[in-house]
């Protein structure tokens, strides 16, 4: 398996950057987008590696509704985008109400692709599966949040996903966000495949502080013997520092080509 790192806060040399998240996954025969960021940096910075998003890439995955994952859909078309149901609503900061939600409508998203809208794990191939709806389960994770839906109430993002793929019976498993927990993923993810062994996590994580959230969940990831772990995008500094001492972490850039 190959993934491209498109959009990531930190530039690789020659590479441009932005908050956001963007990576192209490719595997056996499949070549997926796993969310845009929020400009048209990956479109760019996959031009800089050879690579003509609207021509060789069918499939999208995105990974919830927000602006720094998604807004980048409205640089592409004509292809299948698969999401969870729940991306469409408004959605704001709550210390100053700024919008954190997609760009685009429903109706838009509807004009410019086909839709497959599922909560439920859903199998792209026989190796890589969008997991839907992460349950939560443990009692340190998605238990407070930043942010109000259109109705003004806490929004805990429950269209956060993941996907999962299948490599000699272990799992890769791809956050954008973690706002579900990157522990109930990949707890979720163990369960949905049937498969235990986790050889890489890789993706946003949404740890901010070195706190008991980041702790239990560095202690989560020792259990399981993970062979690589690339936190990034919206782990910040703290928690970085944290997992670099545990499993000394590289950080990842945009440009990067990593193969598993």
């Amino acid at each position: 398996m190959k993934l491209i790192v498109l959009t990531e806060n930190c530039a690789g040399s020659g590479f441009f950057a932005e908050h956001g998240l963007s990576y192209i996954i490719e595997y056996k025969d499949d070549k997926i987008l796993f969310d845009t960021g929020h400009s048209d940096i990956f479109i760019k910075n996959a031009k800089i590696l050879g690579i003509d998003i609207q021509k060789e890439i069918n499939t999208v995955i995105l990974s919830h509704g927000h602006w720094d994952h998604g807004n980048g859909l409205q640089y592409i078309d004509n292809k299948t985008l698969i999401t969870h149901p729940g991306v469409f609503i408004k959605r704001f900061r709550k210390n100053d109400n700024s919008n954190i939600g997609l760009k685009l409508s429903k109706n838009d998203f509807e004009q410019k692709f086909k839709l497959i809208l599922k909560k439920e794990p859903y199998y792209i191939s026989d190796n890589i599966v969008f997991l839907g709806q992460i349950p939560r389960l443990n009692d340190y994770e998605s238990k407070t949040t930043l942010f109000l839906d259109e109705l003004g109430k806490p929004d805990f993002v429950i269209d956060d996903s993941a996907i999962a793929v299948i490599q000699n019976n272990e799992l890769i498993v791809i956050t954008g966000c973690s706002h579900s927990g990157v522990c109930n993923i990949i707890e979720y993810a163990r369960k949905v495949t049937g498969i235990n062994k986790i050889k890489t996590v890789i993706g946003g994580f949404h740890l901010k502080h070195k706190n008991r959230q980041t702790k239990d969940t560095v202690n989560f990831l020792k259990k399981y013997d993970i062979a690589k772990i690339y936190p990034s995008h919206c782990t910040e500094f703290p928690a970085l520092v944290a997992f670099y001492e545990h499993f000394n972490i590289e950080q990842l850039k945009t440009g990067m080509i990593l193969n598993f």
